[in-house]
């Protein structure tokens, strides 16, 4: 997740904050960034290029394999 969507998100969330606490709202502005960082960091995420390249590798591998099971299917009605 980008930096600023964080940053986005954590401002949003102290924003929400009820009127009678906006004295800590900078504090509680910066525990949600932490609080979000570490939380996103634990998530075992890919960026959309990784994933995109991990599906055109599997792409190539499905139709090889698609291949070989035809292949060996013609083998077998031959032998």
């Amino acid at each position: 997740m980008a930096d600023d969507s964080i940053e986005k998100l954590a401002k949003k969330l102290a924003e929400s904050v009820p009127q009678r606490l906006r004295s800590v709202r900078e504090d509680l502005e910066n525990n949600f960034r932490s609080v979000l960082r570490k939380g996103i960091s634990k998530l075992d995420l890919v960026t959309r290029e990784e994933f995109e390249v991990q599906e055109a590798v599997l792409t190539r591998t499905r139709e090889k394999l698609e291949a070989l099971a035809s292949k060996l299917e013609e083998l077998e009605k031959d032998a």
